[in-house]
């Protein structure tokens, strides 16, 4: 395990914009910096970076906490990892501890296994290219293919030796135990014979696959012989660290390309994207020969908002894959295509004409989808009226996925022109579809409340009514917690601060959700160790709910301009103004909440006494208890100005 000091050191060190920055782009707001969140689909940008706080908070899906955290949710890996990966990036030295519970040591070790072992390999494949039988057959391959040695390197080629079980003997006398090599893909066990294990890559070239990291998580690998009994190519099976509807070739590689021309070329071969980084074009990934998943689209969009697809020369193939688009749009990307000429692909034609005439290509043959999916059937439309119909659906239908309004009116107008119909036909057909989609989601929306509710009632004994009670002083308990973290040296009077008047008003009162008593006891014990806890002292503690729960409380989605009062001098209510009154009339808010639950549970047991004909005392020890609450009920709404006849 990871020392204290080390994770010290990363938390000193680490800057959460780098950190953020680093997979999404981010654009200035205000004090905050602002991006589409990059957990949850969206289009207008709800995720908030504080550089001043070190902080993340979406508004859209509430994710939020500090750069460890946003490290460990876009990666998906634990606390331990997190650390291991900021360090490496930041130059920290990692010391280790030895104190870990044997669960938690045994779920690290093996995943740092599989990474260490696929490591191995892929060191193992690209050295192999040094061997008489790699050079002779791997490397002359990629030569072949004009793949120079930078680019060769830079993308961890090799080759499989042809042989039974050559990674599975160098990797046992490394130190790999045949049941990592087993859960990394590497090697293949025979059925029916356990004993039997060898290399699942023999006699191909490989293709590395990285994660966004840059560690190796799996291969791609090609046949070089015309085996007809073989598959052209083969690759790792989903793992615990390698999972291929998630990941891209080559996206470690052109992540920083992809930010700073802030577009992304989506080619369908390894060797594709090979031959565009010689080519001078960075910016490309590809979906290995899969069909576009949604979470690559969403992989993709933490860089760019904008994708550019690249066809083979092979209409009946392009037609195939016009779902992609659909899907791209339905992500809130922008999306553009070129198809090449007939019978090419991007890795053959630009090896053809050269970098600089495949550059031009590029750009002079790029259209946006409307043109270019009409295109495709120009043909086909002229002359028959039920495919050109067809077709207008098929427009109409991709429309609909365009999130921003803005975007997917402008695409109409377009379409209109393209295909010489009404623009009105267009924009009522589309307006549609988005309404029964709005209504599908609206009944979807009730079934899953109507489900959610009657789980509720299933596993919560108390009434609708007792429910309502604990969501409204849920909201008051959170309120009462907002102010004092954000305000609690603060001074409400001449001698008293917000904390002492809230801890003072609030020390008889039970804090009914767990989270907020968590907080509360970590503020007196702060300040009883002689420590001021401002909100950043919270975002230091080693719990994750009363981190992100701070975070909320801390953190706005809107703030108003300054230049209201430093340019045009209009002056604005602010809370901290009137904080006195603010502090006071919560307090008073929150009794009142817990009195009117206290009421209704004087009220069943009053309800209680009289079902069960207990004895003329108890019946009127409950009374009186109940009259004592309705009292202070009514001396609280006195304070807070509330005039109601009881």
């Amino acid at each position: 395990m990871i020392s204290r000091t080390t994770t010290d050191k990363v938390k000193d060190r680490v800057d959460i914009e780098e950190v953020v920055g680093d997979y999404v782009p981010l654009k200035k707001k205000g004090q905050n910096l602002w991006a589409c969140c990059p957990f949850h689909n969206e289009s207008t940008p709800s995720f908030s970076v504080s550089p001043a706080k070190q902080i993340y908070k979406c508004f859209g899906c509430g994710k939020a906490g500090d750069p460890i955290q946003f490290v460990m949710d876009i990666e998906g890996i634990g606390f331990n990892e997190a650390i291991r990966h900021l360090a490496q990036k930041y130059g920290i030295e990692v010391e280790e501890e030895k104190q870990a519970t044997p669960e938690a040591v045994q779920a690290y070790n093996e995943r740092e296994s599989l990474y260490i072992a696929l490591g191995f390999a892929k060191d193992f494949f690209v050295k192999n290219l040094e061997s008489e039988e790699g050079k002779a057959i791997g490397l002359s391959y990629f030569k072949e293919r004009g793949l120079r040695p930078e680019t060769i390197q830079k993308f961890d080629l090799g080759y499989a030796l042809d042989k039974w079980d050559s990674l599975l003997q160098a990797a046992k006398q490394s130190g790999h135990s045949e049941e990592i090599l087993l859960k990394a893909g590497l090697v293949l066990q025979k059925e029916g014979e356990p004993e039997r294990i060898y290399d699942r890559f023999r006699g191909r070239v490989t293709f590395t696959i990285h994660n966004l990291g840059g560690k190796p998580i799996g291969f791609g690998a090609r046949i070089l012989t015309n085996d007809k009994k073989q598959p052209k190519y083969i690759n790792s099976p989903e793992t615990e660290v390698y999972h291929k509807s998630d990941v891209l070739y080559g996206i470690f590689q052109a992540k920083k390309s992809i930010r700073e021309k802030d577009n992304c070329y989506l080619v369908e071969g390894y060797t594709d994207v090979l031959s565009l980084h010689q080519a001078g074009i960075e910016n490309v990934v590809a979906s290995s020969g899969t069909s576009l998943t949604e979470n690559q689209i969403k992989l993709i969009k933490r860089f760019t908002d904008n994708i550019t697809v690249l066809y083979d020369g092979d209409a009946a193939g392009i037609k195939a894959s016009l779902r992609g688009i659909d899907m791209i749009l339905e992500g809130g990307l922008n999306v553009k295509a070129v198809v090449f000429p007939n019978g090419e692909d991007p890795d053959s034609y630009a090896r053809k004409v050269g970098p600089a005439a495949f550059s031009d290509y590029l750009k002079n043959k790029t259209q946006d989808f409307i043109a270019f999916q009409i295109g495709l059937y120009k043909e086909e439309i002229a002359e028959d009226p039920i495919k050109r119909a067809e077709l207008v659906r098929h427009v109409i239908g991709s429309l609909s996925k365009i999130p921003d309004p803005i975007n997917r009116t402008v695409f109409a107008s377009q379409s209109a022109k393209l295909l010489e119909i009404e623009e009105a036909v267009i924009q009522t057909e589309v307006n549609k579809i988005l309404l029964k989609g709005e209504k599908d989601r609206y009944f979807k929306e009730q079934r899953e409340e109507s489900e959610r509710e009657a789980a509720l009632e299933e596993i919560l004994p108390t009434q609708p009514e007792q429910v309502s009670f604990q969501s409204m002083i849920f909201l008051q308990e959170r309120e009462t917690m907002r102010l004092l973290v954000n305000y609690g040296f603060e001074m409400v009077s001449d001698q008293t601060m917000v904390c002492e008047y809230l801890l003072q008003e609030t020390a008889e009162l039970h804090f009914e959700t767990p989270v907020f008593r968590k907080i509360l006891e970590l503020y007196k014990s702060a300040l009883e160790q002689k420590v001021l806890p401002q909100p950043e002292f919270f975002l230091q503690v080693d719990d994750q709910e009363v981190k992100k729960e701070v975070i909320t409380m801390i953190t706005r989605k809107y703030e108003l301009s300054t230049l209201w009062e430093t340019r045009y001098h209009i002056f604005t209510y602010h809370e901290a103004d009137d904080l006195a009154k603010t502090v006071y009339d919560n307090i008073l808010h929150l009794k009142k909440k817990v009195i009117k639950k206290l009421l209704e549970e004087a009220k069943q047991k009053i309800k209680e006494a009289e079902t069960l004909q207990m004895e003329v005392d108890e019946l009127s020890h409950r009374i009186q208890v109940y009259m004592e609450l309705k009292k202070y009920q009514v001396e609280i709404d006195k304070l807070l100005g509330i005039v109601v006849s009881y």
